[in-house]
């Protein structure tokens, strides 16, 4: 079975737990992942967008094989901005992203102490992120659409071009997110299973494809 994300509207603090959009809640030692952008000004470090968090002890009811760890949080990030309709200094369309252009980041262990919300501004301080939204947890098919965890691709053409990777987690376009990609479609963030088995989150590939 694969685990459906629910997104809603919250008021509560959501710092160091599940949530969608926001601001990550990292580390003190784990750095915001950027990638290189090369313009007529020059070369420069360019933020992904965070695209969640998840607590792992949020998701072990749904995961009985122990697939995703059991404790410590999952961060994903990709290089959404153009899909969320913002000018944007990349672009990726379909097919395989390059390397680089989304990142998957775990930290074994929470710390409430130690962990530091990182907050990305603009020139005048206005926050440069989406609103947090709270994320609930539920059992879907393994081919379900939606925002998803594990289980497999929903598009075939997906499943085809990547035929021994797992989903990780799918992103279907949505427009109370403000999230489309072209006139349907969906981001996988893929991995096989040996490397899901022991953690290997650089091996992640995403994957775009649309009707």
């Amino acid at each position: 079975m694969a685990i459906r994300l629910t997104l809603k509207k919250t008021d509560r603090i959501l710092f160091c737990g599940s949530k969608w959009w926001g601001d990550p809640d990292m580390p003190e030692d784990m750095q915001y992942p950027t990638v290189k952008v090369t313009d007529e000004d020059g070369t420069y470090d360019y933020p992904l967008t965070f695209i969640c968090q998840i607590n792992c002890e949020d998701i072990a009811r749904y995961d009985p094989e122990g697939l995703l760890p059991r404790e410590g949080m999952l961060y994903f990030f990709a290089a959404l901005d153009e899909w969320l309709g913002y000018e944007s200094a990349t672009h990726n369309g379909i097919g395989e992203w390059p390397k680089g252009e989304f990142v998957v980041k775990y930290a074994k262990s929470i710390n409430f102490e130690t962990f530091q919300s990182r907050i990305l501004v603009d020139d005048e301080d206005q926050p440069l992120t989406e609103p947090e939204l709270e994320i609930d947890f539920s059992s879907c098919n393994d081919d379900a659409d939606g925002i998803k965890l594990l289980g497999i691709p929903y598009y075939e053409e997906t499943r085809n071009h990547n035929p021994d990777m797992k989903n990780l987690l799918q992103l279907d376009e949505d427009d109370t997110l403000g999230l489309r990609f072209y006139d349907c479609g969906m981001l996988n963030l893929l991995i096989k299973d040996s490397d899901l088995k022991f953690g290997n989150w650089k091996k992640t590939k995403a994957y775009l494809h649309s009707l």
